[in-house]
């Protein structure tokens, strides 16, 4: 005779912990003000760098002679939204990601909230997609916060227009836009990486700190081991490789080779570590 499981009337697993629940109690949270308002305020520091210092790189260019991104900044609104992303999306744009994901679960055992939670009850797999789901709109929301804000400041400062090309030539002021959102969604794909380690940090231990900064300091390391040329073709394999392939759509003709490689290996990698999570979480007992 099979068992029979009781359950309350009109419980629904799918139900609990709704998607818009969580992402209020993640937008009251102070670290996500605070971090919004470092990404806002961004571009008015580059700003201010740039009218103190007489123009990006003083008008000079490289040290080899080249012209590059940065010195480009203040040729329209584009070009500077286009710098911005540039200078960020090594280390800058990374701490929200490891931020939004690595202190999601982390926090709730540190707040000893999350047997609670699971307690209420909360599937543990519904608990941790609706928390993943949001980390990854806020990371989102950040990385787009950024460039949104400098194309407005750029475009009142420096004035609407095409897009001037370090290499050479421009892109017409209505492909800009376009462009520019290509390479904010490569940007946030090639961060899954660092999500997912966060993430997966995050359902190990119960210090958000920790989850946050192993997930940064990983990420570090991945960037440090790209730069040894020793490895030669094997630095392919890693998603730091590919972190500035975005460059390849600020081109008269958009190259897709290196994003979709990049997208690649950094959607693989964050698969891997999302199930770890998943996996782990279902079989951890639950003491905090």
């Amino acid at each position: 005779m099979s068992a029979v499981t009781e359950v309350a009337p009109g419980y629904r697993a799918s139900r609990t912990l709704p998607l818009r629940v969580e992402a209020l109690r993640q937008w009251r949270r102070r670290r996500t003000l605070v971090m919004g308002g470092v990404l806002a305020a961004l571009p008015f520091v580059l700003m201010i760098a740039f009218a103190v210092g007489g123009g990006p790189g003083g008008g000079r260019g490289g040290g080899d002679g080249r012209i590059t991104l940065i010195d480009t900044a203040t040729a329209s609104g584009a070009n500077f939204a286009a710098t911005c992303l540039f200078v960020s999306a090594g280390f800058l744009l990374v701490v929200p990601v490891a931020l939004f994901c690595g202190d999601t679960v982390a926090s709730e055992a540190s707040w000893s909230s999350l047997r609670y939670l699971l307690a209420s009850p909360v599937p543990r797999a519904r608990l941790l997609w609706s928390k993943l789901v949001v980390a990854l709109g806020f990371s989102l929301a950040a990385m787009v916060l950024l460039p949104v804000v400098a194309l407005a400041a750029g475009t009142a400062a420096y004035g609407w227009g095409p897009l001037k090309l370090p290499a050479g030539g421009s892109l017409a002021a209505a492909d800009t836009v376009p462009r520019l959102a290509l390479v904010v969604a490569f940007v946030f794909v090639s961060q899954l990486v660092t999500a997912g380690l966060a993430f997966w940090l995050s359902t190990r231990t119960d210090a958000p700190l920790g989850a946050v900064g192993g997930a940064v300091g990983l990420t570090i390391v991945g960037n440090v081991l790209d730069a040894v040329t020793a490895l030669g073709s094997w630095r392919e394999f890693l998603p730091a490789h590919w972190q500035f392939a975005w460059a390849d759509a600020l081109q008269p003709h958009l190259e897709w080779g290196g994003m979709v490689k990049g997208a690649a290996v950094s959607v693989s990698y964050a698969l891997v570590l999302f199930a770890l999570a998943f996996r782990g979480f279902a079989r951890k007992d639950i003491v905090s």
